[in-house]
C-alpha cells in the first residue's frame, strides 16, 4: 500500500516535479495532492499535467487572520488524507498549532546549509558574509522556522564571480537530486541525513 503524500508549493514546483517525478515503480510513496497559497502558481498547472490532484487556498483573503487560513489548509489536507506533507517551495510560515497536525510527518527543503541563514535571502546572505560553501537542506519541519532536524545535505562551492541568481541556479539542480532521496528515505522508516555529493 502506497503511502500519501501531499506536497505543498507557492511557485513553479520545480521541487514538487522533482519529487513527483520519483514517486514512481517502487517507491513507497504516491503523490495525492499539491496544494497552493497562490492561484497563479506555474506549478499548479504542472501538477495537473502529471495527473496529480490539485487544490488552492488562496491566503490574500486571510489577511491577518492566520489561524483561519491555516485552518482551511488543513481543511483540504484532512481531505487527502495524506501519510507526509512536503513542502517545496510554499512560501508561507506556518505555526506551531499547524505543524503538530503532521507532527514528524512533515519536510522542507531549504536554500542554505542549515542552521546557517534562516528565512530569506539565503545565497546572499552567504556571499555577503564570504563564505566558501553554499548549498541546500531537506529537514522535518518544526514549529521553528528553519529548525528540524537535518535529513539531508547538498553542498557547492562559492566562487568569485557568484551573484545570489548564478548561486541558486547551482543549488538548484541539487535540491531536484536531494530532496526526493530524503523523501524515499522517510517513507521506508529511515532518517539518517544523506549529503550529496
Amino acid at each position: 500500500m502506497s503511502q500519501r503524500v501531499a506536497i505543498l508549493i507557492s511557485g513553479s514546483g520545480s521541487n514538487m516535479v522533482a519529487l513527483a517525478q520519483s514517486m514512481t515503480g517502487d517507491h513507497p510513496g504516491r503523490p495525492c495532492l499539491v496544494l497552493s497559497n497562490d492561484p497563479q502558481a506555474g506549478g499548479l498547472a504542472k501538477a495537473q499535467a502529471m495527473g496529480i490532484p490539485t487544490a488552492v487556498v488562496d491566503h490574500r483573503p486571510f489577511k491577518g487572520d492566520r489561524a483561519g487560513f491555516e485552518a482551511a489548509l488543513l481543511k483540504v489536507l484532512a481531505e487527502a488524507q495524506p501519510d507526509l506533507v512536503a513542502l517545496a517551495g510554499f512560501m508561507r510560515v506556518l505555526t506551531g498549532d499547524f505543524v503538530r497536525h503532521y507532527e514528524g510527518r512533515m519536510l522542507n527543503i531549504h536554500p542554505s546549509l542549515l542552521p546557517k541563514y534562516k528565512g530569506l535571502h539565503t545565497h546572499s546572505r552567504a556571499i555577503a558574509a564570504g563564505d566558501t560553501e553554499a548549498g541546500c537542506t531537506v529537514h522535518e519541519v518544526t514549529a521553528e522556522l528553519d529548525d528540524g532536524p537535518i535529513l539531508g545535505q547538498a553542498r557547492v562551492p562559492i566562487l568569485p564571480a557568484d551573484t545570489p541568481n548564478s548561486l541558486a541556479a547551482r543549488i538548484l539542480p541539487l535540491e531536484h537530486q536531494l530532496y526526493p532521496l530524503v523523501l524515499r528515505r522517510v517513507l521506508e522508516g529511515g532518517r539518517s541525513p544523506i549529503t550529496l555529493p
